[in-house]
């Protein structure tokens, strides 16, 4: 431990290089944080491919398999996706895959360095949101 002049132990504080621990955070509460659009796009964007990935991919896997198999097996997979909780995961899946969609042409046109600045920026935001919530709207008003 380096010492002070006087052979004493240094504090924290005093450390060389250091701030002072006034000026620390002491807790950052990444919760509380209000996130401006992009970021919260850019979060949804990537929740959204791992939904896609994790039960979006085996999913549609398993209803293949179902799909072809039999006549029965195809009746059957209708019947358990004909349920009203099936119906709200495929809506889930849905929205994923659009706004993964819709925010990876955002990505697409950022790295054309199309909308760019800050106003672009968050005006894409809110269109990559509304444009996938109201293509889900529309294809779950036709799935119910």
């Amino acid at each position: 431990m380096p010492t002070a002049a006087a052979g004493s132990p240094m504090s924290d504080s005093e450390l060389p290089g250091q701030l002072p621990r006034a000026a620390r955070p002491v807790y950052l509460n990444l919760i509380a944080i209000r996130q401006p659009i992009p970021a919260i796009i850019s979060i949804l964007h990537r929740l959204s491919g791992a939904l896609l990935f994790l039960v979006g991919i085996p999913l549609l896997l398993w209803a293949v398999q179902q799909s072809l198999a039999s006549p029965d097996a195809y009746a059957a997979l209708r019947a358990s996706l004909a349920h009203p909780i099936a119906k709200l995961l495929v809506l889930g899946l849905v929205w994923a895959y659009l706004h993964h969609f819709c925010a990876g042409i955002r990505y697409l046109l950022l790295d054309l360095h199309i909308g760019t600045e800050l106003t672009p920026s968050r005006q894409s935001s809110y269109v990559v949101l509304i444009v996938s919530l109201a293509l889900t709207a529309i294809i779950g008003a036709r799935l119910w």
